[in-house]
């Protein structure tokens, strides 16, 4: 785990100084922090002090930002739970409407709360399965410029769930640790059935961590209608 010593460290070696300043400035939110260390602990996830939050939260939220564009109007954030990397991109880029999509009743009213908490004028919480915020029906596809999914499912799924939001031209950021090795070989199917580019993998360095990566595919163009399918047709198994 790292110390304040070790993030301190980390954030004077990033070159990227859009980058730097934005963590500097969700660091310097105490509202901000405070409402991500509280999801830690009522959500059960494994970061509960907080350098870890600021560090295993905030900082890799903000990995991130490189590959959200200038020009990107609207963001949405999959599988949301306990509003990272939504909420610290939202902080960062008040200038993007950031959509938290959370299936789960408790993880999308805490969203709502911490949202409002934080003021962020910029955040829509959408309380849906990522299959139905991205059917035929639903209004939110093919609607965004960025997609972004953390901690949430393999990334065949990933790519089913998460591309069918996204405009042509638009990208997919994944962030995933090693395992991402071997879940690439068996997504070829549903990168071809949902449009999608050849992923691309981008190291990501933080102190305290190991082997992880955002895996970034930009959409090629629509997604075939019957994709994302419904969890009953789906019956538990990925796109192969």
């Amino acid at each position: 785990m790292a110390t304040d010593k070790e993030l301190t460290d980390f954030l004077k070696s990033v070159e990227k100084r859009a980058f730097k300043r934005a963590v500097y400035a969700v660091r310097s939110d105490d509202a901000a922090l405070d409402i991500v260390q509280d999801a830690m602990i009522r959500l059960a996830e494994k970061y509960a002090d907080r350098p870890a939050a600021e560090l295993n939260h905030i900082a890799d939220a903000l990995t991130l930002l490189p590959f959200v564009s200038t020009d990107a109007k609207k963001l949405v954030a999959v599988g949301s739970g306990g509003g990272v990397p939504g909420i610290p991109l939202a902080i960062a880029r008040p200038d993007v409407a950031v959509t938290l999509v959370e299936a789960t009743g408790k993880k999308a009213a805490f969203l709502r709360e911490a949202s409002a908490a934080l003021g962020l004028k910029n955040v829509t919480v959408v309380g849906e399965r990522a299959e139905d915020a991205g059917s035929v029906k639903s209004m939110l596809r093919d609607s965004f410029d960025v997609a972004t999914a953390r901690a949430v499912a393999i990334l065949p799924w990933l790519i089913e769930w998460c591309l069918p939001l996204v405009k042509k031209d638009g990208r997919l950021l994944c962030q995933k640790g090693p395992r991402v090795l071997d879940e690439i070989p068996v997504s070829a199917n549903a990168l071809k059935q949902c449009n999608g580019g050849p992923p691309e993998i981008h190291p990501v360095v933080l102190p305290g961590s190991e082997n992880r990566v955002i895996v970034e595919i930009v959409k090629l163009g629509k997604t075939d209608p019957r994709y994302p399918r419904n969890p009953t047709l789906a019956k538990g198994r990925h796109l192969e």
